[in-house]
C-alpha cells in the first residue's frame, strides 16, 4: 500500500470517528448534548446558541474533508488498477 493511500485511509478513519462524534453532540428534537456545553441557556431564550452555530460549522468542515477522504481513495484506486 503506498503512503498516500495510508495517508488518505487514516485520515478517513479519524474524520469518520469525529464525524460520528459532532453529528451525536447536536441537539435533537429535545435538549442535546451541545447544551452541556452553554447551549443551553441561549437557546430558551429563542435564539440559536453560539455553541450550536460553531458545533454545525465544525461538522460541515469535518463532513467536506470526510467526503474528499473518499473520493481521493476512489480516484488512487482507480489510478492503481
Amino acid at each position: 500500500m503506498s503512503w498516500p493511500t495510508m495517508t488518505l485511509s487514516i485520515l478517513l478513519v479519524i474524520t469518520s470517528i469525529l464525524l460520528a462524534m459532532t453529528v451525536l453532540l447536536h441537539k435533537g428534537r429535545g435538549s442535546g448534548m451541545s447544551d452541556l456545553f452553554g447551549g443551553g441557556m441561549s437557546t430558551s431564550m429563542g435564539g440559536t446558541s453560539v455553541a450550536e452555530r460553531n458545533l454545525d460549522r465544525l461538522t460541515i468542515i469535518i463532513g467536506l474533508v470526510w467526503l474528499l477522504c473518499i473520493v481521493g481513495l476512489l480516484a488512487l484506486y482507480k489510478i492503481g488498477s
